[in-house]
């Protein structure tokens, strides 16, 4: 999840660029030039340092999604082992990774699909790693499988592709274990739908491959796509998300802008009708994070609010209404909003007092309140703790996955 530091910059892992020093024909190794940097800058790149965090599960735990060891459900924040060295955690459907401070990658849940990557397609309840490598900087994860970017800039994945969501050309066999997209070094970030994933580059560009019945691909078609297709020609992309079947991104102008299937309106543009093209949200140039639920959208602007729309009969738009929205609405009147994930039925926010909150669904306890089944529209703070950081992005989850400062 992105940050951003003083000033409004987004803060994400940026590439090692060298190039010739400003003015001179020369290069220094490691060293960027006031240009590079400034573009950086611009681009919303400014690197970010790798902090080693505890890593908090609760809520459903099929397959042992939770990394802990068993099966059972549970509506309380539990400590995924005793290590302070977890990163970003990711969810799928019914399985769950992380990277750690080290750049190795881990695994637990579901694996029908060889989701995980570990070779096989047997279940685990607690975190194995991933092959050896020491590389891995982001990850995230679709319905049933994985795709996750290296530090020198290759891309991943592993898992299902029967809707070619493993961008490799084909549509068949399933693989369990990494296999790398292409040949390029240059991408930065992924996020996945149900089965499709958006990806961007250091470039600025945006990219996309899997599903496309709902034009969640962006490409102005509903074709399905099993290798990585431009979206549009444009080099200001910043932060990319999803739900299900729509997508959700900004520019390095803080524009938003989303697309794909709209009929409970997580598009934002006041109507029902999917697109498959980007279309902006509004004129405001002041977006900052995005997320997206099952059929929901969640943004925070630079102003520290936080808005929601589209499907909200479980509460899970936070707004204190169980109603669908198709243009965005104000959770509260609260200016201290930091982060923002959506999970199934469920959203989760985090203040820039490092409280966490939640709102929707609690089938499964993903409220974090002790019990489970009573669903609430309207934010609750998790416990007393002031060090949450990084929510899993779990668009298709019901499992929680939440790591604090350690």
């Amino acid at each position: 999840m992105s940050g951003k530091w003083p000033g409004g910059f987004i803060k994400k892992t940026a590439p090692t660029v060298v190039g010739p020093v400003d003015g001179e024909g020369g290069s220094a190794s490691g060293i960027w030039t006031l240009d590079q940097a400034a573009d950086y800058e611009q681009r919303g790149l400014w690197p970010m340092p790798t902090l080693g965090r505890e890593l908090y599960a609760w809520g459903r735990n099929n397959y042992g999604s939770l990394g802990l060891g068993n099966t059972t459900n549970l509506s309380s924040p539990v400590q995924v082992g005793t290590l302070t060295t977890w990163s970003e955690p990711a969810s799928g459907l019914y399985f769950s990774l992380s990277t750690k401070t080290d750049g190795t990658l881990w695994s637990w849940g579901d694996n029908s699909y060889g989701q995980l990557g570990l070779s096989n397609t047997t279940a685990y309840s607690s975190p194995v790693q991933i092959g050896i490598y020491t590389t891995w900087s982001k990850v995230t994860a679709g319905e049933d499988f994985t795709t996750a970017v290296k530090t020198d800039g290759t891309l991943w994945a592993w898992g299902s592709n029967s809707q070619g969501q493993l961008g490799n050309g084909a549509t068949s066999p399933n693989r369990s274990s990494p296999v790398q997209i292409g040949a390029l070094t240059n991408w930065l970030d992924t996020s996945s739908g149900s089965s499709y994933t958006l990806a961007t580059k250091t470039d600025g560009t945006l990219w996309a491959w899997g599903t496309n019945n709902q034009g969640q691909l962006g490409d102005g078609t509903t074709t399905a796509r099993s290798s990585p297709v431009q979206i549009g020609a444009l080099t200001t992309w910043a932060n990319i998300a999803n739900g299900t079947f729509h997508s959700i991104a900004t520019q390095t102008n803080g524009t938003l802008w989303t697309w794909g299937y709209n009929e409970k309106g997580p598009l934002g543009l006041g109507d029902t009708t999917s697109r498959s093209s980007p279309v902006q949200v509004g004129a405001l140039t002041t977006w900052l994070n995005v997320a997206g639920g099952m059929y929901s959208t969640y943004a925070i602007k630079t102003d520290g609010t936080l808005w929601v729309w589209g499907l909200g009969t479980s509460g899970q738009l936070g707004n204190s209404a169980a109603v669908d929205y198709s243009s965005p609405v104000q959770v509260g009147g609260l200016t201290t909003w930091s982060k923002v994930a959506g999970a199934r039925y469920t959203g989760l926010a985090t203040t820039t007092a490092g409280t966490l909150y939640a709102w929707g669904s609690n089938a499964y306890g993903q409220l974090a309140q002790g019990t489970s089944g009573t669903a609430n529209s309207s934010p609750v703070q998790i416990g007393a703790l002031t060090t949450w950081n990084v929510i899993s992005k779990n668009i298709q989850s019901q499992s929680i996955l939440v790591t604090t400062k350690g």
